[in-house]
Order: structure tokens, then C-alpha cells, then sequence
């Protein structure tokens, strides 16, 4: 078997662990086969004084077919 990884950045209003599912998500749309997920930073962008938007960068394995 051969796996691909990509980078990808989900976000989120709400929390982290949404703005991780926001990225699995939206790759599932156009990559089959995701066999997981690495989670490799968790930022956020800042307003008024609280969290506006949740930020996770993942990174996302899924299987090459030939």
C-alpha cells in the first residue's frame, strides 16, 4: 500500500476538535480512502477580546490507488 499526506487547515467558530472535523470533512469531498488524521498545531484568531475563530492544522493519510 502507498499513503499520501497532505496539509490542510480546518476552522471553526466553535472549537478546536470542530475545526479539525471542518478539514476531514471538506478533504473527504474530492480524496477517498482517508485512513487518518495528525493533528500538528491549534491556533485561533483573536476579537474583541475572545477566540473569533478556532484554527487546527492537520495533516491527512490517505491511500494511492494505481
Amino acid at each position: 500500500m502507498v499513503v499520501k499526506v497532505i496539509e490542510l487547515v480546518g476552522t471553526s467558530r466553535h472549537n478546536w476538535t470542530d475545526a479539525v472535523d471542518n478539514a476531514i470533512l471538506e478533504a473527504s469531498k474530492t480524496v477517498d480512502d482517508i485512513l487518518g488524521v495528525e493533528v500538528t498545531n491549534f491556533t485561533a484568531n483573536v476579537g474583541n477580546g475572545h477566540i473569533a475563530e478556532y484554527k487546527a492544522d492537520v495533516k491527512i493519510a490517505f491511500q494511492v490507488h494505481h
